[in-house]
């Protein structure tokens, strides 16, 4: 078990996250106690390890966030994927590091944002938007990976049917861990993924792209560091490599998956109309990517995090 701290720069409340993700289909958080705790389960960074840890912040917004994190290590488990068993060695676990710094990304933490509030004395709508949601940063995907997959399961259906399919695979081949007294089950690593053959509710095509999904993790194409590394166009044209990864899909990999801060989400129709209507814009200018674009300016270098407090207030 590790115990470690991340102390924000600029404001933070995790309570603000906690809510945002109760409203967030694809995570479908359902923690119903009232201890004001995040509790989570996902696979590490690594590939092969899955996480689980409890996160609080005792003395509120601002505060030090607080975790406590059990780490999973092995080779799948005979059975799980319906195929023959491989041999795979155990690697060694990720160090206390490895896991406060995915755990940072998550939540946004790995970002100063001490700079955000200074948004408001220039853009009229920022300066409601930080007022209706004080400490609300985006929270992520558990890694690139993670949101790739999601991509691919939730391309041309519900999103509600989507987080079904996606929470049953988890419960069927991902790690089950216990965090904290509580039972949660993790979406399944790469090494788990690339060895399905059949998925209920997904044809064999989503699946196969799965399957591609983990091999592009497992070679290190989703790794969260190197796409945050490389001018956003670039990740972007990279990702966009990927079978199934369109344009909209490649910017949700790149913001909500490797956390990028400060890029417009130029294919995201919903994002653009709840822009035209906090500036007024009507007519070809509501529709203009340039345009939008061009007023997200103002929200540099926090682009990523104004977009989703304008989807929050619009409720998609």
């Amino acid at each position: 078990m590790y115990a470690f701290t991340i102390t924000p720069r600029g404001p933070f409340s995790l309570a603000a996250g906690l809510g945002f993700l109760k409203g967030f289909a694809p995570a479908r958080y359902h923690d119903t106690a009232q201890d004001r705790a995040l509790r989570l389960a996902f696979p590490a960074d690594d590939g092969h390890s899955v996480v689980g840890v409890e996160v609080r912040q005792p003395d509120g917004p601002q505060g030090a966030v607080e975790a406590q994190a059990i780490v999973h290590t092995g080779p799948p488990r005979e059975g799980w994927a319906g195929t023959a068993t491989e041999t795979v060695p155990v690697p060694p676990s990720p160090g206390v590091d490895a896991v406060r710094q995915q755990l940072a990304r998550i939540l946004s933490l790995d970002v100063d944002g001490s700079g955000f509030p200074r948004l408001a004395r220039r853009d009229h709508v920022v300066a409601e938007l930080i007022s209706a949601y004080p400490g609300l940063r985006p929270v992520c995907f558990h890694s690139p990976y993670e949101a790739a997959a999601w991509a691919v399961i939730g391309h041309r259906i519900r999103m509600v049917q989507a987080a079904a399919i996606k929470a049953r695979i988890a419960e069927h081949h991902g790690q089950q861990v216990t965090v904290c007294g509580r039972t949660l089950h993790a979406f399944p690593t790469p090494l788990v993924l690339r060895r399905l053959d059949r998925i209920p509710g997904l044809p064999d095509t989503k699946v196969e792209r799965l399957r591609q999904v983990a091999d592009a993790a497992l070679a290190g194409d989703l790794d969260a560091s190197r796409l945050r590394a490389m001018p956003a166009q670039d990740a972007l044209a990279h990702l966009r490599t990927l079978p199934g990864i369109g344009p909209f899909s490649a910017e949700l990999i790149l913001i909500r998956g490797a956390g990028h801060p400060d890029l417009f989400p130029r294919h995201e129709p919903r994002l653009h109309a709840a822009m035209a209507r906090a500036y007024g814009l009507s007519g070809p200018d509501a529709r203009d990517a340039n345009r939008l674009a061009g007023i997200s300016d103002r929200w540099a270098p926090y682009r990523s995090w104004v977009a989703l407090l304008l989807r929050t207030r619009g409720g998609a």
